[in-house]
């Protein structure tokens, strides 16, 4: 199967081309503002399915709003109908084009012009009226105000919210695709003649610019976003793919010691902290219990021993464990414990614990093995 996409260079169309290519569609007929006439007459004639997702959102001058999205659209119509060529038409229109606003008018316009061409042709054409689009590849202050807030709180610069209790419809590039590539296979959600993305949020301005501020803080207080909500998950990705490209590391503190060095690396509210343990060989770290917190010990360099006492009992449990057999020991509340470094080089543990630590609340209690 050829497949033509126009827009091929911008946001949607960099995202469909890499996920077609994906899927195993590699003739794939590329438009772009740079293409000629004579290559878009060409693949008029060789394709058998068109992504139409070329446009204009923010155009210089107010004509180009027709130019770009209306004659652009008839240009490619007039060549399919010269090559006789009823190959399946997917436009990307707007929410928009409910909007009494020329760039609304200009997709409405065009959807008339598609619809009127399938209805006289008999040709399929499946119009996608989108929302606010956010996701890796978006330019900034040109296809999302979630780009925009991305770049820029990424960068410190400052951003403006007019009306923080304005709600916006967003939805994801990757359910976008999806949805797209849906088309090919016949399983398209239709509704009320459009076709739609199931999956969209809403959210007030004002929260979606802090919680992308909380992406950038979370380097800081090393806190993990709530990835069990799905927006939330799809919002940090997006920033992430924003981060400057000499700052996509950054320092954490090490708390070091005689005995070593302690690191914290992720905190989470509802699943805990992650730490890196380093113990000197020869010492012992430890020697305390919990009454409620547990942790999970991973020896993930040189070689330790674990041990345990539970409080009412002289019996003393061991554990040896080695960086070279990765094995996890769960920590159990009402045994006081330790970790030795029985090996001649630094001693490496990951370490998980299910509560942020509280200075006020540190449920650790000393008493030796």
């Amino acid at each position: 199967m050829k497949i033509l996409v126009t827009g091929a260079k911008g946001f949607i169309g960099k995202n469909l081309i890499a996920e077609l290519k994906n899927k195993g569609y590699n003739d794939i007929l590329q438009v772009t503002r740079e293409s000629d006439s004579t290559y878009l007459e060409q693949c008029t004639k060789e394709c058998d399915f068109v992504f139409h997702l070329a446009g204009v959102n923010r155009p210089k001058n107010k004509q180009e709003f027709i130019e770009g999205n209306l004659y652009l659209t008839a240009q490619l119509i007039e060549l399919l109908k010269k090559h006789k060529n009823k190959a399946p038409i997917l436009f990307t229109s707007s929410i928009q084009a409910e909007i009494d606003n020329l760039y609304g008018k200009s997709k409405r316009a065009t959807e008339e012009l598609l619809l009127e061409y399938s209805e006289n042709e008999g040709a399929e054409v499946f119009i996608f009226r989108l929302a606010n689009v956010f996701g890796k590849w978006s330019k900034p202050n040109y296809n999302t105000v979630v780009a925009t807030f991305c770049h820029n709180i990424s960068r410190n610069i400052d951003i403006e919210i007019t009306n923080p209790e304005a709600e916006l419809t967003l939805c994801y590039i990757d359910d976008v695709i999806d949805e797209f590539l849906k088309i090919l296979k016949d399983t398209n959600t239709v509704q009320d003649n459009y076709c739609v993305i199931p999956v969209t949020y809403k959210v007030k301005l004002g929260k979606l610019a802090d919680l992308i501020r909380s992406f950038k803080e979370s380097r800081t207080n090393l806190t993990i976003p709530n990835m069990e909500d799905a927006l939330t998950k799809k919002l940090y990705s997006t920033y992430l793919s924003f981060l400057p490209e000499k700052e996509f590391s950054y320092n954490l503190k090490m708390n070091t010691d005689h005995r070593g060095a302690f690191i914290e690396f992720l905190r989470t509210p509802e699943r805990g902290q992650v730490s890196v343990n380093v113990t000197k060989p020869g010492i012992t770290k430890g020697n305390h219990w919990h009454h409620t917190k547990n942790e999970k010990f991973l020896v993930v360099s040189g070689n330790g021993l674990i041990r345990f006492r539970k409080l009412d009992s002289q019996e003393i449990i061991e554990y040896r464990v080695s960086g070279e057999k990765p094995e996890v020991v769960d920590i159990p509340v009402g045994y006081t414990h330790s970790i030795v470094n029985v090996g001649d080089s630094d001693l490496v543990t990951i370490m998980w614990v299910n509560e942020c630590f509280e200075p006020d609340k540190p449920d650790t209690y000393f008493l030796e093995v």
